[in-house]
């Protein structure tokens, strides 16, 4: 069972002085699960090397064990700070996709070319493909094999609109992930905010919100063993 996480390389907050990355959480928790499964996990970036971190994301408020965890993996912070460029991935060599979130993929996994055929390329070979919070923002832009938006159609869930005004950043992000799916033809829903709300819609899997994340690993994990 080889799994590949796509984490993104995008650092800056928009137009402000702000950071931004992936979501500790988001990667952390659905890696250790995958781990433990005994998958062989292979990490990649669109720029290789070390993927940005959301700040916010390595506060006090927002520690969970597996964010601990992490800070304290060596192994896994040295694979980390060395992450294979996307151009150089291919999907014949993985039986499943999964990108973490964080508001970084908003700005470049969105219109990453790599990216999006990467996921052409899961999808074609029907593979399973999962997000979680943020990272659906990966799935706009992607087609399937008859020319249409990937997520048309399909049931599917993100970070809410709530909760990125709750999060005060809605004047910020390039665009509400919630309504562009709905723009795209994705058949959204959600629950309360910060409630995990995960939707498996055939091979495609999509968590609304860091509190979804260990459902997301789970059921891509159930996926896999079919």
């Amino acid at each position: 069972m080889k799994i590949l996480i796509v984490l993104t390389s995008h650092s800056k907050l928009g137009n402000t002085d702000g950071k931004t990355g992936f979501w500790i959480e988001e990667f952390a928790t659905p890696y250790y699960i995958f781990k433990s499964a005994g998958a062989k996990i292979t990490l990649a970036s669109p720029n290789g090397g070390q993927p940005p971190i959301d700040p916010k994301s390595d506060t006090i408020e927002n520690q969970t064990e597996s964010t601990i965890r992490y800070k304290n993996d060596e192994k896994l912070l040295k694979l980390m700070s060395n992450t294979t460029q996307l151009q150089a991935i291919s999907a014949v060599d993985f039986d499943a996709i999964f990108y973490p979130g964080g508001h970084g993929p908003l700005w470049d996994l969105t219109t990453d070319k790599n990216s999006i055929k990467l996921i052409e390329d899961f999808w074609d070979a029907k593979k399973p493909v999962a997000t979680v919070c943020h990272a659906p923002s990966v799935l706009l832009n992607v087609k399937d094999e008859d020319g249409n938006f990937l997520i048309k159609g399909k049931k599917v869930t993100a970070f809410s609109n709530t909760e990125e005004v709750a999060v005060q950043l809605d004047k910020i992000v390039p665009f509400m992930l919630e309504e562009e799916i709905k723009k795209k033809g994705g058949i959204y829903s959600k629950k309360e905010d910060w409630t995990s709300y995960v939707i498996k819609d055939g091979l495609l899997i999509t968590g609304q919100n860091p509190q979804s994340s260990a459902e997301v690993a789970k059921e891509l994990l159930d996926v896999l063993k079919k």
